[in-house]
C-alpha cells in the first residue's frame, strides 16, 4: 500500500525518535549549534552595543584631534554647515592638596570642557563618592572642577574642599562617576580633574612645549551635513582649500574611528571563534559516521517497502523530511543553549562590556538553524539517500543492496559549502582558513599514513611467536583495510581538535600570564633631570626597589629617511601619517633591553651612528635594514643607520621605546630620565618621593594591572567554558566512530565463542585493537595539532608557541587511553551477548 512521503516521513520519524535511532545525530548538531550560536549571539550583541555607543565614544558625529588649537575656519566651517561645536584639552599634570589637609601630590588627567559639552552621551556626576551618579546638567562652574573618586581617595579630600593646580586653587564640587569620551592612551590611565576652560590660563601650565591634546567634537542632525565636514576638514588638514595643511591634526569619525579594544579581549574571540569552529567540524564527522551508521540499520526496512510498492522517490522524500525536521529541532535546541551560554559570556566578561548590551537580533538564530541544517544536510543525508536505491531482493538476498561510498560529488559539495559557511562565521578569514583547510589537510594525511600503518602492521606480526591475541587484534584490524583507515581518521580528527585547544589554550593563557606577571612594575616616572639621576636612584635603594627600568629619554622628530625629507602626505596609512605627525620618546643604551628581542639584525654595543627600531613602526614607515634616519632633538640633528629590528610587547609594564641608539652617552642633547619599578607597600612612599622630586611626574598604575589581572581572570573564564562544548563534541565522535562497529564486531564475536574464543580472549583482543587504533591516532592528531598550533599561534594570536618533545608521546597514550574508554561504554554487552541470539539476529 502506496503513502505520501509526508506520511511516510513522520511516522519514520516519530518511530526512530522512540527507538534513539537519531538520538547522537541530534545531540552532534545541537553541540555545533550551541557553540557557534553562543559566540554569535554575543558578538552581536557587542557589535550592536560598540554602533550604539560609537557616537558617545567619539563625543560627537565627528572629531577634529590635534596638538593645537583647531583652526577657527574649522569652527566656521562647521557652523555653516549647521553643526553644534564643544571643544576640549586633555593633558596630564600634578595636583595636590592644601598644606592644611596634608598636601599630597597625584598625577591627573586634567580636562578642560566648553560649554555644550559633552555633544553625545552625558556625564554623570554625584554630590559623594559613595552616592549614585545623575546626568549632569551643565559643566563645572569657573573656579570649580570634578574629579574622581581615585582622586579624592589619593588626597584625602573630599567634595567641597580645595586643589591645588599650578598657580590656582579649585573648588571640588562633583564627583565624577561616568564620563562617555574617556577613551584610552597614556594619559588616561590617571584619574580625570575636569575643569572649565575659562580656568585654564590662570593656572599656568600651558606652555610653548606642552604635550595637550586638542579635541573639537562636532555634531549634527543631518548624517549628510556631517560627511560634508569630515570630507571637508580631511582635505583642510592636508593642505586643500582655504590654508595649509595642518601638522599633528587627524579627523575622527564613525567610519575612521577605530574601536578601543584591548588586545587581550581581541584574542579571547578569535579563540572562542576557533573553539566554535571545532566544535562544528567535529560534529560534522560524527554526524557523518552516526548517519551511516543509522542508513545501515534501515537498509532491511527500505527493501520491505520496496517490495510493498513504496517508489524510490517517496522513500527519498520522506528520509529527506525526517532529517530536515530532525535537524530544524536540533538546531533550535541548539539555538536555545546558545543564547544561555551567550548571558554567561556576558556576565563572565562584565569586566570588559561595562555597559548594557541591547538585545540580541534574529540573525545568530537563523545562522544557527543555517548551520545545523547545512551540517546535516551535507554529511548525514547522502549515505540516507542511498535507502531509497535498496533493490526489493534484499528482502531474500541479505548479499545485495549494501552500503556504498558517498558520492564524490555530493559529498565534496556538502563540505565545500559547509567549509564556505563556517569561513563566514569565523568573521576572521585567517582564522578560519588555517583551521578549515587545516582539517582538510589533516584527513589526508591521517588518511594516507592510516593506510601505511595497516599495511605495515599485518606484516610486523609474527602469527607463530606473537600472543594470540595480538594475533587476531592484527587480523580484526587488517581484514577490514579500509574501515580501518576510515576509523583511525576519524579518530585522529576527534583527537585533533582536542589537542589542539590544549596546547593553544595552555599557551595563550600563559602568555596572557606573562604580559602582566604578578610582580611587573606598578610605578612609571617621568622628567627626571639629570642632576636628580643619583639621587632619585639613590631614593629608589633606600625604599628597598632592587630592579627597575631606567632609561635616559629624549623627545625627537623624523625630518629625513634616506636623505629624503619626511612628508606624511606621501604615506596612504594614517598611523604612519600620525606618527611622522608627532615627536617620538628616543633613548639609548649600550646594551640591549632584555625585555625586547632581535628580528632583523645586531646589537652593536657602542655603535656610534647606529639605531636600533622596533618592527611595527618599520613595517609601518617602510623601513629596513641599512636606512639612513635623521631626527631633529630640540634643534639639534642626529644622523643615524638602522643596524637592527626589534620586537617590542607594548601590552608589557615595561619601559619601551620605538627607536633606541646602541651607545652609552648622546652628549648635548636635551635628556631626561625614565623609571618603571614596583613600588613598595609603603602608604607614604609616593608623596614622599614627590615632595623630594617635585618636577618629576609619577604615574601611578596599580589600579590599571589590578584590572588587567581582573579582566584575564573573566576571559579565561570564558574560554575554559566554552571549551567544554569541543571537548563534549569530541569525546561524541569517539563513541561514534567505535559504535559504528557494534554490531559488525558482535558478530564476528559471536563467530569465536561459537568456535570455542573465550570471553577473556576476546576481551583482550577488543582492548588490543581499540588501544592500538587510539594510539596510532593520537600519535598523529599530535603531529598535525603541533603544525597547526604555530600556525594559528603565529598568524592569529600572534605570541610564540614552541612545541614541547614529549607532546605526540602524551597525546598516543591519551589516545589509546580514551579509545579503550569510548569502546568499552559503546561496545559494553557486546562480549556478553548470547551466541545464539546473535546469529539469529545477523540472519533475519
Amino acid at each position: 500500500m502506496k503513502q505520501s512521503f509526508v506520511r511516510l516521513g513522520l511516522r519514520s520519524l516519530w518511530r526512530d525518535v522512540r527507538a534513539g535511532e537519531l538520538r547522537l545525530l541530534i545531540v552532534a548538531v545541537a553541540l555545533a549549534v550551541a557553540a557557534l550560536a553562543a559566540v554569535a549571539f554575543f558578538a552581536d550583541r557587542l557589535q550592536s552595543g560598540l554602533q550604539r555607543d560609537a557616537r558617545q565614544l567619539l563625543g560627537g558625529d565627528a572629531v577634529i584631534a590635534s596638538d593645537n588649537p583647531a583652526p577657527a575656519d574649522f569652527v566656521a566651517k562647521a557652523h555653516e554647515l549647521g553643526l553644534r561645536t564643544a571643544t576640549t584639552a586633555t593633558f596630564p599634570t600634578m595636583a595636590r592638596a592644601s598644606d592644611e589637609q596634608g598636601g599630597a601630590a597625584r598625577l591627573v588627567a586634567l580636562k578642560t570642557v566648553a560649554s555644550g559639552y559633552p555633544l553625545r552621551g552625558r556625564v554623570e556626576v554625584a554630590t559623594a563618592a559613595d552616592q549614585p551618579g545623575e546626568a549632569a546638567a551643565d559643566i563645572p562652574a569657573a573656579g570649580t572642577a570634578w574629579a574622581d573618586p581615585q582622586l579624592l581617595a589619593a588626597l584625602e579630600i573630599g567634595v567641597g574642599d580645595t586643589i591645588l593646580l599650578g598657580d590656582s586653587s579649585l573648588r571640588i564640587t562633583r564627583v565624577i562617576v561616568m564620563e562617555p569620551d574617556r577613551g584610552g592612551g597614556f594619559m588616561n590611565f590617571a584619574p580625570r580633574l575636569m575643569m572649565n576652560e575659562a580656568d585654564l590660563a590662570a593656572t599656568g601650565l600651558v606652555q610653548p612645549a606642552s604635550r595637550i591634546r586638542w579635541r573639537m567634537a562636532v555634531a549634527g542632525e543631518d548624517d549628510a551635513q556631517v560627511q560634508a565636514f569630515v570630507q571637508w576638514a580631511d582635505a583642510r588638514a592636508q593642505g586643500g582649500p582655504g590654508g595649509e595643511a595642518v601638522r599633528g591634526m587627524r579627523v575622527e569619525s564613525l567610519d575612521s574611528g577605530r574601536p578601543e579594544m584591548e588586545r587581550t579581549l581581541g584574542r579571547a574571540e578569535k579563540f572562542l571563534s576557533l573553539v566554535a569552529l571545532l566544535s562544528a567540524l567535529l560534529s560534522a564527522v560524527a554526524v557523518a559516521i552516526a548517519a551511516r551508521g543509522f542508513a545501515s540499520r534501515h537498509l532491511d526496512d527500505c527493501a520491505m517497502l520496496r517490495v510493498l510498492g513504496q517508489s524510490q522517490r517517496t522513500i527519498a522524500l520522506a528520509y529527506t523530511l525526517e532529517f530536515v525536521l530532525a535537524g530544524l529541532f536540533a538546531s533550535l535546541l541548539g539555538v536555545a543553549i546558545g543564547y544561555g551560554v551567550h548571558q554567561l559570556f556576558v556576565a563572565l566578561l562584565a569586566g570588559l562590556v561595562t555597559t548594557a548590551l541591547p538585545a540580541a537580533s534574529l540573525w545568530p538564530a537563523l545562522l544557527g538553524v543555517g548551520v545545523g541544517l547545512v551540517l546535516l544536510v551535507a554529511f548525514g543525508l547522502p549515505p540516507v539517500l542511498q535507502l531509497a536505491q535498496v533493490p526489493p531482493l534484499r528482502v531474500i538476498r541479505r548479499d545485495i543492496g549494501q552500503m556504498r561510498s558517498a558520492s564524490l560529488a555530493v559529498l565534496v559539495l556538502g563540505v565545500l559549502g559547509f567549509a564556505a559557511l563556517l569561513l563566514a562565521v569565523a568573521r576572521d578569514w585567517t582564522l578560519g582558513a588555517i583551521a578549515v583547510g587545516g582539517f582538510a589537510g589533516a584527513v589526508l594525511v591521517f588518511a594516507g599514513l592510516a593506510w601505511v600503518a595497516v599495511k605495515a602492521l599485518r606484516r610486523g606480526v609474527n602469527d607463530q611467536t606473537a600472543p594470540r591475541w595480538l594475533v587476531l587484534a592484527t587480523r580484526q584490524v587488517s581484514a577490514r583495510p579500509v574501515f580501518a583507515v576510515v576509523q583511525t581518521s576519524a579518530l585522529a580528527v576527534g583527537l585533533l581538535a582536542l589537542v589542539l585547544l590544549v596546547l593553544l589554550r595552555t599557551d595563550l593563557i600563559d602568555s596572557w600570564r606573562q604580559a602582566t606577571p604578578a610582580d611587573a612594575p606598578n610605578r612609571f616616572v617621568i622628567n627626571i633631570q639629570p642632576d636628580q639621576a643619583d639621587d632619585f636612584r639613590g631614593a629608589l635603594s633606600q625604599a628597598g626597589i632592587g630592579h627597575f627600568d631606567w632609561y635616559p629619554m629624549v623627545r625627537g622628530r623624523l625630518v629625513s629617511i634616506n636623505e629624503q625629507p619626511v612628508d606624511p602626505a606621501r604615506y596612504e596609512d594614517e598611523r604612519a601619517q600620525r606618527l611622522l605627525d608627532r615627536e617620538f620618546n628616543l633613548s639609548y643604551a649600550a646594551e640591549q633591553p632584555p625585555h625586547n628581542d632581535l628580528v632583523a639584525g645586531q646589537w652593536t654595543a657602542g655603535g656610534a651612528g647606529g639605531a636600533s627600531v622596533e618592527d611595527g613602526l618599520a613595517k609601518t614607515l617602510g623601513l629596513k635594514l641599512g636606512d639612513r634616519l635623521v631626527f631633529d632633538m630640540g634643534g639639534i640633528t642626529h644622523s643615524s643607520e638602522i643596524t637592527s629590528l626589534r620586537e617590542v610587547d607594548w601590552a608589557s609594564m615595561h619601559a619601551n621605546f620605538f627607536v633606541m641608539f646602541p651607545v652609552a652617552e648622546l652628549p648635548d642633547l636635551p635628556v631626561t630620565y625614565l623609571a618603571a619599578f614596583r613600588a613598595p607597600a609603603t602608604p607614604t612612599f609616593d608623596n614622599a618621593l614627590v615632595r623630594q622630586f617635585p618636577n618629576i611626574t609619577n604615574v601611578d598604575m596599580t589600579a590599571t594591572l589590578a584590572q588587567v589581572q581582573r579582566v584575564l581572570d573573566q576571559v579565561i573564564r570564558a574560554v575554559e567554558f566554552l571549551f567544554g562544548f569541543t571537548l563534549a563534541a569530541g569525546l561524541i565522535v569517539l563513541l561514534a566512530t567505535v559504535g559504528a562497529t557494534r554490531e559488525e564486531r558482535a558478530r564476528e564475536f559471536a563467530i569465536m565463542r561459537a568456535m570455542g574464543a573465550s570471553s577473556q580472549l576476546l576481551r583482550q583482543v577488543q582492548r588490543a585493537e581499540l588501544a592500538g587504533v587510539g594510539l596510532l591516532a593520537g600519535l598523529l592528531a599530535s603531529l598535525v595539532a603541533m603544525v597547526v598550533a604555530w600556525a594559528l599561534a603565529r598568524f592569529v594570536f600572534d605570541f610564540t608557541w614552541n612545541g614541547s618533545w614529549y607532546v605526540p608521546f602524551g597525546g598516543a597514550l591519551a589516545g589509546a587511553v580514551l579509545a579503550w574508554a569510548a569502546g568499552w561504554w559503546a561496545l559494553r554487552g557486546v562480549l556478553t551477548r548470547p551466541v545464539v541470539q546473535t546469529l539469529r539476529q545477523a540472519m533475519d
